[in-house]
């Protein structure tokens, strides 16, 4: 059983390590005002920072998940330690010799898990660069860095080693520092062989892979014979402790650097984040085997601090892998605050090949801002499709809107709405705008609660997800949003006045998502017709949160903005928003009829016509009979 660490030397770590240099290894931090710090949470997703260090109480508390504590709490909950594994790895970075009580303490068998492996990787790493540096053997891993214009120097600075083309002599090596065949091998350091374990990397130049506090994790190994039949890059396997989607080759060395600069370069390779480095672009990164993907976003977002000057910049070949590469990044360009832009060099070469061919200056200049990725991204999807025919225009519409429906600054979606139009050869370009905003609004509505339960619905409109009350800010001075608001005061105050019709309008008929968020919950409650004595307090119940339900009550007690509530009152209202939501339609049809062309499905062009016919009946019936039509 492991000793009890003494309870003296568990303070002395406290005190000796400051929390905000801990936190500081992994998320940028700001002032906050009145002496504590502020970033983004590490542990839940969030936009702005809710996460707040105080360096004089010695605690972190995050106001959006609650998490909270000392120093130690937070290493045992960002890295998965014990307690004893967090007071260990504390008071190594204090340089504190800790005590243990129980009947002592054999390091070789009762330290932490994670501890133990991080230190054999430690010293694997270590290992590897001293073999690189004397071996005569790794002639051929210095000759391969020399001829992509690496020194000595620059392989110190990243650590790069080389490991020995024998079977077992890091394994052997480390056995001999005390750790166990079992160690080695959930390590990935070594693996199974017919005799027991082997080493897992032999004959390869090695790159040390850090986490972001500068730990090493893993390895990627680079063949370099011939007679090596293994892949090109060889990486450690999942661990316990290297998970391949949340670490970032470089990171340690570029953290600083990325949160002070506000700038991040995305790289494909180990050379190539070396030739940045080198080059002057210290923000440079890596991924390690594996696509750009959700978790590496995490680590960026935490030290970029969603600031909204920030900027990453993605550099892939100008090959159809580079390119397909590109593609995968945009698919998570929005979990970024960030704008994104990609930098593909002259006659596709990647950053190391162009630092040799051209110099540092080259490089540095190649990860100026470029082209933004939403650009590249349609470019890549129009130039697919012949555009010297219309269905070849409206099938590149159809895949290309979806993606300026997703730049997030409206302003610059509608300049880049009409780029497209352009690009495309569409003359009418409101049409293009429109549908673009449509698809905006439509995105922003799925990243509410999700659908709404099946209704019934009247007159062929599409069912629209629920939207999140935090949507954009409501526009008061928009009609639409106006008569919305008022339909719902109506629905929350007199529900005997809008039913049972208003029990008919679906989600998706309220444009504002804080008000589609509200109809949501009167759907949920069991809706207006015959509304219960406990109908209000039913409604606020049903809301998602507290800002759905502060809604709720403000709309329940804002005055009504007539002299005389009744029914004629009431149906204006109803119809205003039933009419809105039908010509949001028809202009959806005439936009499908325009695509599908008269070269269209004879049965597809059918049943779009007949729906647009008996929409526009519906819509000429509201504008004559007013509530009647409902």
């Amino acid at each position: 059983m492991a000793g009890r660490i003494n309870d003296d030397d568990v303070k002395a770590v406290r005190d000796a390590v400051p929390i905000d240099a801990v936190v500081s290894e992994y998320l940028q931090l700001r002032n906050a005002g009145g002496g504590n710090l502020k970033g983004l949470c590490p542990f839940h997703d969030e936009k702005s920072p809710s996460f707040q260090v105080s360096p004089s109480k010695g605690l972190f508390h995050c106001f959006g998940c609650q998490e909270g504590g000392d120093t130690i709490a937070f290493v045992r909950k960002i890295d998965h330690l014990s307690f004893s594994e967090a007071v260990e790895r504390l008071a190594a970075t204090a340089g504190i010799t800790l005590r243990y009580e129980e009947g002592g303490y054999n390091p070789s068998h009762q330290r932490g898990e994670r501890i133990r492996l991080v230190e054999a990787h430690k010293i694997a790493a270590q290992f590897y660069i001293e073999q690189l540096g004397t071996s005569p053997e790794a002639e051929i891993g210095r000759a391969f860095l020399a001829e992509r214009g690496f020194d000595q120097a620059a392989a110190a600075h990243f650590g790069v080693g080389y490991s020995p083309a024998g079977w077992d002599h890091l394994t052997r090596f480390l056995r001999g520092k005390g750790f166990s065949d079992k160690e080695l091998t959930l390590s990935g350091l070594s693996q199974e062989g017919r005799r027991g374990p082997i080493d897992r990397f032999r004959g390869r130049l090695m790159w040390p892979i850090r986490d972001v506090s500068g730990e090493v994790v893993g390895f990627g190994a680079r063949k370099l014979r011939d007679d090596d039949n293994g892949p090109k890059y060889l990486n450690t396997p999942e661990t316990p402790i290297y998970k391949k989607s949340q670490v970032l080759y470089g990171i340690d060395l570029a953290k600083k650097d990325i949160a002070k600069a506000s700038r991040a370069v995305v790289v494909e390779g180990y050379t190539d984040v070396m030739a940045c480095h080198l080059a002057g672009v210290t923000t440079a990164i890596a991924t390690c085997g594996t696509a750009f993907g959700g978790d590496h976003i995490k680590i960026l977002r935490r030290l970029l601090m969603d600031n909204g000057s920030a900027r990453v910049i993605f550099t892939f070949d100008g090959d159809a892998a580079g390119q397909k590469a590109a593609l995968r990044a945009f698919e998570d360009d929005q979990k970024f605050a960030a704008e994104t832009y990609i930098a593909i060099a002259p006659d596709g070469m990647d950053p190391c090949e162009l630092r040799l061919a051209k110099g540092n200056e080259a490089v540095a200049d190649l990860v100026q801002p470029r082209t933004p990725l939403f650009e590249f991204a349609i470019r890549q999807i129009v130039q697919r499709y012949d555009l010297e025919t219309p269905a070849g225009r409206a099938a590149a519409l159809d895949e290309a809107a979806p993606i300026v429906a997703r730049i997030k600054n409206v302003a610059s979606q509608h300049e880049v709405a009409v780029q497209l139009a352009g690009i495309l050869g569409i003359l009418d370009t409101q049409f293009v705008v429109k549908r673009v905003a449509q698809l905006a609004r439509w995105a922003r509505d799925r990243g509410g609660k999700g659908p709404a339960p099946e209704r019934r619905r009247g007159y062929g409109e599409v069912q629209a997800p629920v939207a999140a009350a935090s949507g954009p800010a409501l526009n008061l001075r928009s009609p639409a949003h106006r008569t919305e608001r008022e339909l719902l005061k109506l629905a929350l105050q007199y529900p005997n006045l809008v039913s049972p019709a208003f029990d008919a309008y679906g989600v998706d008929e309220f444009t504002a998502p804080p008000y589609a968020a509200v109809r949501q919950c009167i759907m949920d409650a069991g809706g207006a017709t015959d509304a219960p004595s406990d109908y209000l307090p039913a409604v606020m119940e049903s809301a998602p949160d507290d800002t759905v339900r502060a809604l709720v009550t403000e709309l329940a007690v804002e005055a009504i903005h007539a002299r005389v509530v009744d029914e004629a009152y009431a149906g204006e209202q109803l119809v205003w928003v039933r009419r809105r939501a039908v010509d949001r339609r028809l202009l959806d049809i005439q936009g499908t009829l325009a695509r599908l062309g008269q070269n269209g499905d004879p049965a597809r062009l059918s049943a779009v016509q007949n729906e647009l016919w008996v929409l526009q009946q519906y819509g000429q019936a509201l504008r004559n009979r007013g509530a009647q039509a409902l």
